[in-house]
């Protein structure tokens, strides 16, 4: 099971391939960013119960995960 110090947050918890989040690219750069794009977004309950629990509210899942949930 992963750990705090061991999540990759820049990846998608369903596929694991970059989840594009604004919030991680601003924490690893330092530079501003725009908010992200999942915050124009609403995510069902089903997509959300496939995120592992222990990584729900700590990475974030990819436009295309969450574009194939529609």
């Amino acid at each position: 099971m992963p750990t705090e110090d061991s999540l990759d947050t820049t990846r998608c918890p369903l596929c694991g391939q970059p989840n594009q989040c604004a919030g991680q690219v601003e924490r690893a750069t330092g530079v501003q960013q725009p908010p992200c794009w999942c915050t124009q977004r609403e995510f069902s309950q089903e997509l959300l119960q496939r995120v592992p629990e222990a990584l729900r509210r700590k990475v974030c899942i990819c436009p295309a995960c969450a574009g194939a949930a529609r």
